[in-house]
């Protein structure tokens, strides 16, 4: 299957060598495409000291959401069968690249969760209830048996993310995915990944890093995406 690894990338110069260096291990002959998202940091040079791996840049900071709906559409546009998004921050694994592949098979979605499996290592307390609620409702609204809606490690069909249309430039961007996943019927299936914070000082930009302000966001992003529906 053609495949190319989509990495949304910001200010991720202190990890950003080592985690490109892995993902061309395990990426095989699959295309490897980087988002800057306007880093202001030495990100952008790094990008250019690694072969064959293709940049797209943000002038400027657009957000996450944003990255990854520009990867999905050059993923579209240049007709891969599969991609797969994976971080720059050590938080994924990139060694499960293969058991992504090898698992789409008859899926649209391949999603990792970081709670499928027992780890000894603990999450931000208020970064995992929050994850838990948001869960929880996606799973009443769409029936989906998610463990963890917010893990950016997935594998997906080309074809089925040519059949969504996303708007949402933020970290709010995987609330509006599951839904408009679930209005078109994709099939979805959840592949244990590691629990990983290399970095527990990391902040949400603005307002979003408090965690009241954030869960607020997310609730009214559902109530939104629901809203629409009921209007069309």
């Amino acid at each position: 299957m053609r495949t190319l690894i989509l990495m949304p990338c910001f200010n991720e110069e202190n990890t950003l060598r080592r985690v490109l260096a892995e993902v061309k291990t395990y990426s095989g002959n699959s295309d490897i495409l980087a988002i800057d998202d306007g880093s202001v940091d030495s990100t952008l040079q790094i990008l250019g000291e690694f072969e064959g791996v293709a940049v797209l840049r943000h002038p400027s900071n657009q957000g996450y959401g944003s990255s990854l709906i520009d990867g999905f559409s050059y993923a579209v546009g240049h007709r891969y069968e599969v991609c797969i998004t994976i971080d720059c921050d050590e938080q994924h694994e990139p060694h499960l690249i293969p058991q992504f592949l090898q698992a789409l098979p008859g899926w649209d979605v391949i999603s990792g969760s970081r709670y499928l499996q027992s780890s000894s290592m603990q999450p931000p307390l208020e970064r995992y209830r929050i994850n838990m609620e948001i869960t929880h409702i996606l799973n009443q609204i769409t029936g989906y048996q998610l463990t963890d809606s917010f893990c950016g490690f997935k594998a997906y069909r080309v074809e089925a993310l040519a059949r969504l249309q996303f708007e949402e430039s933020s970290y709010g961007f995987p609330i509006q995915f599951w839904l408009r996943a679930w209005k078109q019927g994709l099939r979805i299936k959840e592949l244990p990944v590691g629990l990983i914070y290399k970095d527990y000082s990391r902040r949400f930009p603005g307002d979003l890093n408090d965690p009241a302000r954030r869960r607020q966001y997310y609730l009214q992003m559902i109530e939104e995406e629901t809203r629409q529906w009921q209007k069309s």
